[in-house]
C-alpha cells in the first residue's frame, strides 16, 4: 500500500498519543478515518485537530466510544463506521490502544492486571476478529499491532514490577508475527505488522492510571500511593519522611515527564509507522532506544535481566531511572 488516499482507517486509542498522531496524519494523505476510545472529549480534540486544515470533500473522520477489550464494544464500533463512512470495507486496522499497571502478581489485584492485559492483548485479538472481514472485501489491506519494547524486554527496571504489561505485549508480537503466513496463506492481499516502540511522549501514564480507577483524577488512590513508595524505594528514594502530598507531586512530574521529556514524539513515531507500513515492513522499531534495545538484547539475552545491563541501557539510551 503505496498511499493511504482514498483508503479507509480504524484506530483505536485515537483520542491521544500515537492514536491521535495516526488519525491526523492520515487525513492530512486523504484517508478517511474512525477511532475509538473510552473519552468522548480526548476524540473531540482528535478531530478538531484532523478537521483543523479543510478536509478533501467527502472525507470523513468518526468517532466511536469503545472498550477494546469488550467484543460488543467492538462489534457496536464497527457497525457504526459502516453506517457513518458507507463502507463495507477497511484498508488499515491500527490495534494501537492500550494501557499500562497492574504490574505486580503480588502487590496489584488480579482486576488490575486483567484489565491491563485485556486491554493491551484481548484487545489487537477482538480488534483483529472484528474488522478481518471487513478487510477481506477491500482490494489490499494492512494490520498494524502496537506491542512495544516489552515485547522482546520484559522490564522497566530493577525497582518495579512489570509482568501484565509485558505479557500482554509479548502475546501481540508473537500473534503477529504467527498472522504473516496466515494471512500469506488465506489472505495474500493482506499484510500485517507489529510495531515495538520505545519510549514515546504520550498521555499513557496519566490515561492509565485513569482507565484503572474509572475516574477523571490526576491524584494517586490510597494502593497507588503505597505502590510509589514501594516504587521510589526500589530505585534508592527514601520515603520514609515524606508526606502523601509530596509522593503526589512526584507522580504527576512523572506523568508529565514521560510526556514531554521523551526521546521520540508521537508525531515522530507515527510517521515511522506509516513510513513501515508503506516500505511492507512486518517489524517496525520506533525510536533509537528501541533498536539500540533490541540489539543489546539479541547480543546477550541472557544478562538481559539484571542490574548492569540495566544501568547500561539507561546510559547508552538517555532513558530516566524511575
Amino acid at each position: 500500500m503505496k498511499d493511504f488516499a482514498g483508503k479507509f482507517a480504524v484506530i483505536t486509542g485515537g483520542g491521544t498519543g500515537m492514536g491521535r498522531e495516526l488519525a491526523r496524519q492520515l487525513v492530512a494523505e486523504g484517508c478517511n478515518v474512525a477511532i475509538c476510545d473510552l473519552s468522548p472529549e480526548a476524540m473531540a480534540e482528535t478531530k478538531r485537530l484532523c478537521e483543523a486544515e479543510k478536509l478533501p470533500q467527502g472525507l470523513r473522520v468518526t468517532t466511536h466510544i469503545a472498550d477494546v477489550s469488550i467484543e460488543d464494544h467492538l462489534k457496536r464500533f464497527r457497525d457504526e463506521l459502516i453506517e457513518q463512512q458507507a463502507t463495507d470495507r477497511l484498508h488499515l486496522l491500527f490495534n494501537n490502544a492500550g494501557i499500562g499497571g497492574g504490574g505486580s502478581l503480588f502487590t496489584n489485584t488480579r482486576e488490575q492486571w486483567e484489565r491491563t492485559f485485556n486491554i493491551c492483548w484481548g484487545g489487537v485479538y477482538l480488534g483483529v476478529r472484528t474488522f478481518l472481514p471487513m478487510m477481506m472485501k477491500a482490494e489490499e489491506a494492512h494490520i498494524v499491532n502496537t506491542s512495544s519494547v516489552n515485547g522482546f524486554w520484559a522490564s522497566v527496571g530493577m525497582g518495579v514490577s512489570h509482568t501484565a504489561y509485558s505479557a500482554a505485549k509479548f502475546a501481540v508480537k508473537g500473534f503477529t508475527e504467527a498472522l504473516i503466513n496466515d494471512l500469506r496463506l488465506n489472505a495474500p492481499h493482506i499484510k500485517c505488522s507489529v510495531v515495538m516502540p520505545g519510549h514515546i511522549g504520550t498521555s499513557i501514564v496519566s490515561n492509565s492510571r485513569k482507565v484503572q480507577n474509572g475516574t477523571e483524577s490526576e491524584l494517586l488512590s490510597p494502593n497507588e500511593l503505597l505502590a510509589m513508595r514501594q516504587r521510589l524505594k526500589g530505585i534508592g528514594v527514601e520515603t520514609a519522611t515524606m508526606s502523601d502530598d509530596e509522593i503526589q507531586k512526584i507522580a504527576i512530574e512523572r506523568a508529565r515527564s514521560f510526556r514531554d521529556d521523551a526521546p521520540t514524539t508521537a508525531a515522530a513515531a507515527a510517521k515511522i509507522i506509516l513510513d513501515g507500513v508503506k516500505a511492507e515492513r512486518w517489524r517496525i522499531l520506533v525510536g533509537d532506544d528501541a533498536h539500540k534495545l533490541d540489539e543489546r538484547v539479541r547480543q546477550a539475552p541472557e544478562k538481559a535481566y539484571t542490574a548492569e545491563f540495566y544501568q547500561r541501557l539507561t546510559e547508552e539510551v538517555g532513558w530516566r531511572v524511575g
